[in-house]
């Protein structure tokens, strides 16, 4: 395959970065999707590669342990939940770039999963808010978007993960073509829960065929 031809890779090599990562997460936590804002999160982390990486990490890492342990108090595991806010708690004070992000609700949140994580109310966990913004699904970035479907699907939602990342990347590619085709699937996955299996089927097509089309291409070269 040619470099001119060459599609997103699967393996996630041109995944959005951290802000997306970052939107992402805030959003599905915001939703109380709080399983799929830690895989945002961390699908943040992989990608933190420029020269704020490390703030970057430190950020992502202390939000994902933070959802991690909300998703364990949820499911009625004390001690998870205890020790992923541990953990959350130490992240949190070793962030020194906030991105924006205001910490200290989610601080307060974490130190308090850890000290009762049974007399914490999963339900009464703070928005995280970005920019003085509460961000929610339908709210989101392209960008943002390409991590949080992906994320759901790794979550337990319909579709594959790997398939949708390669979509969003397919829509990332498509801006300012006029072609609008994978990012009007990518966000109608996300605003539509009850619909996402047929979404999900009919991102599957496309994706096949668009890599089939530049197979094809591809051999003539």
């Amino acid at each position: 395959m040619t470099d001119r031809h060459r599609g997103p890779d699967r393996g996630g090599r041109d995944a959005p970065g951290a802000s997306a990562a970052l939107g992402a997460g805030a959003a599905l936590f915001n939703e109380r999707r709080f399983l799929a804002a830690r895989d945002a999160w961390n699908r943040g982390r992989r990608s933190a590669g420029d020269d704020r990486g490390d703030d970057d990490e430190r950020l992502l890492r202390a939000l994902a342990a933070t959802a991690a342990a909300t998703h364990r108090a949820a499911d009625g595991d004390r001690a998870g939940a205890a020790a992923e806010a541990d953990d959350a708690a130490a992240a949190l004070r070793g962030v020194a770039d906030a991105r924006c992000v205001a910490l200290a609700p989610v601080r307060e949140w974490a130190e308090r999963l850890a000290a009762d994580p049974g007399g914490a109310d999963p339900a009464s966990a703070p928005r995280i808010r970005v920019d003085g913004e509460a961000p929610m699904v339908d709210g989101l970035s392209l960008a943002a978007a390409g991590v949080a479907a992906p994320a759901l699907a790794t979550a337990g939602e319909p579709g594959d993960p790997e398939t949708l990342a390669t979509a969003a990347a397919f829509a990332r590619e498509e801006r300012g073509t006029g072609r609008t085709e994978f990012a009007e699937l990518l966000f109608a996955y996300l605003r539509t829960p009850d619909a996402r299996p047929q979404v999900a089927a009919r991102l599957g097509d496309h994706v096949d065929r668009e890599e089939r089309k530049r197979r094809d291409v591809d051999g003539l070269f």
